[in-house]
Formats: structure tokens, C-alpha cells, sequence
């Protein structure tokens, strides 16, 4: 049987029900973090002039400033899967040398295929040790071997470590390094143990905002299944959405190689267990097979379809709107289309080549390029532009907060849980705002932050 997680049949923890209310508390973007980071900006510009600049540590030369962006690409799992990423950073480089350059120097963007491969991951984190001054908007979904980035020997040969400005941080090996600094959420309350039962911090706005909206809303959960630490995060997230007030009643495993035809066992499964939405935890991918293979079994309409923000890609949106209609996403971010409510989101759209090559996650890379920036401003404005070294950027990183000029609802530090967020819906083949209905808000109510107790790795375990 594949209801590890159903509550007719038992779980590994005992888990209260609450049903709670989103509360309707929009915040649109804050002015304060922009306009101290423009000053800030500023202050470093003045620092530039009649500089004379040095080679100041690795990966940081008289004239550049190299940084490497590693993310899964070339996994026969899922190819292509991150490329977003690495497309975004290398976007943001060009936004940067365009418009003045970082450290009074051009940025110079390299990068590494991780492969959803532990060994290429740990390579990669190595050579960026070898080359880079840090990484930025990395997005390696396997990554348990993350000690490079917490001793990696700086010029000098002290192992300070290696600055990670990251895009999403999955595994919790990398998002615990206190070097790590995560666009996206951690799930882990660092430092932690990351073993046994443990907290686990969570943004749950979204699933409350699903429970209240699809009532009743008894989900079946496709949970990305071919990592072990896809599946760890997929049940911290099935637990999060109990509390939130959805009632899993299924959860299977789905692995990226998968036809369309394997999703007709889980269907007849979900429809089974009395399911009336299917949550896609794993990719775009994942969900357009689902979709079709329900349409080529005729319960298609059987369900609603909701997912993260992993579905919220140019991939999906091309996707058959015969099947794509309805659907949800949740966002962490402002949407595409409001690129004139942020400078950051605007730089996006525009070094991206347009909304119709726009990536959720990929764009969590172009925000650490942002935050990474801001971190270098703070050093040249307080110490010029020779002061350039891991350690003082380790320094900046832990000071660090930023709103990535007006992208998201509150400006967050690097091991924070945001609480904001927006859900979309595919209309007629496009995206449109649901909720907040505003253009330029999102939900920032303190009650969407929750944390759950659970062993991840024990309830992974029970996961077919």
C-alpha cells in the first residue's frame, strides 16, 4: 500500500488536525530595504572612483570578480531541471556589468552541472572552493557531503569556508552551513541534529489558503521521489499541510523518469482513497503527466490540481491548457506580471529575455545575485574595495537581509522562514492572481510561519 500518510491507516506521529483561517493581511513591499540598499550601492560607487584595485582573494582580481552557480542539469532523471538557474545567474552577471559592476569590478559567472549526483555536487562545491569567491543561486537538489563550504582555505589558507548565497537549499546538510545563506525556505531550525525527531519550521500560508478554498479538501500527494532528500522535505510538507487544515489522505512517490501510463495506478489510488485535489510536490513535468493521464482516463475533473511553485515555468504554462486549466500555484514571490511593482523582478524579466522565459525557481537565482550584491556593497562602502576577502564576505552574509528590491513582502535573512506569499491560478492558459487580489501584494500574515515535530528520515521510510 502506498498510504503511508492517510489517517484511516495510521502514521508514524499523531497529528491534531487544526483548521485555521487565512488571515486576509496583505503587505505590499517595503520601502526601507530598497532605499538602504541603494544607498548603500551608492556609497560603494563612491569608493570606486581613483581606486586603485588589487587582487584581493580567489576568484577576486584587479579587474573581476568570478562566481560559480551549480545546479542540476544533466540528470537523466530529469534533464534540464535547473536550468533555470544557471541561466538566471549568469543573467544577473550581465544586470551587474551593465549597470556598473560589483566591487568596482565585473562579474565573471561560471558554472557546474551537479547532476542530482552527491559526487558532482561535492565536486562542484570543491572547485568553486579552487576558483570562485563564492557561490551564488545554486540549486543541488542532493548535496549531503556540504563540509567544502564550511572549510574551504581562503587565499590566505585559513579554512574560513566558502560564502553560498543559494537559490533553494534542499538538502538540510547545505542549508545548515553557517555560510549558507537560502533564498528559500529552511525547513530545519539550525543548528539541528538532522536526525531523529526535531522541529521543523514551515511557510504554510498557501496550504491554509488551499484548505479554506478547496474545502473539503482531501489530498492525494505526489511526492518528488527520487532523492532521498525530496522525500525528507515532501513529508515535512505533508505534515505542514495537515496542520494547515488538508487532510492527506494518500502520498506516493513519483520518480522523474516516469511515463505518463505510471500515473494511472496512482490515480485509480487517489480516487480511491476519496481524494478530491492532487498536490504535485515534484515538477512541472510530474504535473502536465499527471494531468494527461487523468484526461486519457476520464477523471481529470475528478480532482483539483494544486502545486508549488515549481509549476509556475515557462514549461507549464506551454503546457496543454485542455488539462493545465484550474490549476494552482502557490508563490513565494511577485508574479511576471508585475514587474513594475519591483526593480529586482523587472531586472529579471528584462536579462531574462521576457516573461515567457521566466522560472520560479531560476529567478530564486537571479534574488541570491541580488543579495550577494548587496552583501559586497556593504563591504566597499564601509572599507573600499581592496577589503574584498571571503572573511569579510562571510561577515556580510550574516548581516545580510534583503527584500530583492521589493520581490517578496519583508526583507529576511538567510536562515529565515518567509511568511508571504500569493496564489495563482492557470486561466485560460495564463497565469492570473488569485489571492491577494491587489497587484503588488502578498500575504505576509505571522500566522502563515508554523512548525511541525516530526523524523523526517523515519516517515520517509514509510513513503512506497
Amino acid at each position: 500500500m502506498r498510504h503511508a500518510f492517510n489517517s484511516r491507516t495510521g502514521r508514524v506521529a499523531v497529528i491534531a488536525v487544526i483548521a485555521l483561517s487565512v488571515l486576509a493581511t496583505a503587505c505590499g513591499r517595503s520601502g526601507s530595504s530598497e532605499s538602504s540598499s541603494s544607498t548603500t550601492a551608492a556609497g560603494a560607487a563612491a569608493k570606486c572612483k581613483d581606486a586603485k584595485l588589487e587582487a584581493t582573494e580567489i576568484g577576486v582580481t584587479a579587474d573581476t570578480i568570478t562566481v560559480q552557480v551549480m545546479a542540476d542539469v544533466g540528470s537523466p532523471l530529469a534533464p534540464g531541471l535547473f536550468q533555470g538557474n544557471i541561466d538566471a545567474v549568469k543573467a544577473w552577471g550581465q544586470w551587474v556589468n551593465d549597470n556598473g559592476g560589483l566591487g568596482c569590478r565585473q562579474v565573471k559567472v561560471t558554472e557546474w552541472d551537479s547532476k542530482m549526483d552527491p559526487t558532482e555536487a561535492k565536486n562542484g562545491l570543491i572547485n568553486g572552493c579552487k576558483n570562485a569567491l563564492a557561490l551564488v543561486g545554486d540549486n543541488a537538489l542532493f548535496n549531503p557531503d556540504s563540509a567544502t563550504i564550511g572549510n574551504c582555505a581562503d587565499k590566505a589558507g585559513q579554512p574560513l569556508g566558502l560564502p553560498n548565497f543559494v537559490g533553494l537549499a534542499n538538502d538540510a546538510n547545505e542549508a545548515c552551513q553557517p555560510n549558507t545563506w537560502n533564498v528559500q525556505s529552511v525547513q530545519e531550525v539550525c543548528p539541528s541534529t538532522l536526525t531523529g525527531a526535531r522541529d521543523l519550521q514551515g511557510q504554510t500560508g498557501y496550504y491554509q489558503w488551499l484548505a479554506k478554498n478547496l474545502s473539503p479538501n482531501k489530498e492525494y500527494y505526489l511526492i518528488a521521489g527520487d532523492l532521498p532528500s525530496t522525500v525528507q522535505s515532501g513529508v515535512v510538507i505533508a505534515e505542514q499541510q495537515r496542520k494547515a487544515g488538508i487532510d492527506v489522505v494518500g502520498a506516493v512517490k513519483v520518480s522523474g523518469r516516469a511515463e505518463q501510463s505510471a500515473y494511472t495506478p496512482y490515480l485509480q489510488e487517489a480516487k480511491s482513497a476519496g481524494a478530491t485535489t492532487i498536490y504535485d510536490g515534484s515538477n512541472s513535468a510530474v504535473m502536465l503527466k499527471a494531468q494527461k493521464e487523468a484526461k486519457a482516463q476520464g477523471v481529470l475533473n475528478n480532482f483539483k490540481w494544486a502545486g508549488s511553485l515549481s509549476i509556475y515555468n515557462k514549461e507549464y504554462t506551454a503546457g496543454d491548457p485542455s488539462v493545465t486549466n484550474g490549476t494552482y500555484s502557490g508563490l513565494s514571490q511577485l508574479p511576471w506580471d508585475e514587474a513594475d511593482k519591483s526593480p529586482g523582478l523587472a531586472a529579471y524579466i528584462k536579462y531574462i529575455g521576457g516573461a515567457e522565459k521566466a522560472d520560479a525557481l531560476g529567478a530564486n537565482g537571479f534574488m541570491a545575485g541580488i543579495a550577494f550584491k548587496e552583501a559586497i556593497d556593504s563591504i566597499v562602502a564601509a572599507k573600499g574595495p581592496n577589503a574584498i576577502t571571503r572573511a569579510t564576505v562571510i561577515d556580510a552574509l550574516k548581516n545580510t537581509k534583503s527584500d530583492f528590491q521589493g520581490w517578496i513582502g519583508q526583507a529576511k535573512g538567510g536562515k529565515e522562514i518567509m511568511p508571504c506569499y500569493a496564489v495563482m491560478q492557470i486561466q485560460d492558459g495564463k497565469w492570473k492572481r488569485v489571492y491577494p487580489t491587489e497587484a503588488g501584494k502578498l500575504d505576509c500574515s505571522a500566522s502563515n510561519k508554523i512548525v511541525v515535530n516530526l523524523d523526517p528520515q523515519a516517515v520517509a521510510a514509510t513513503v512506497k
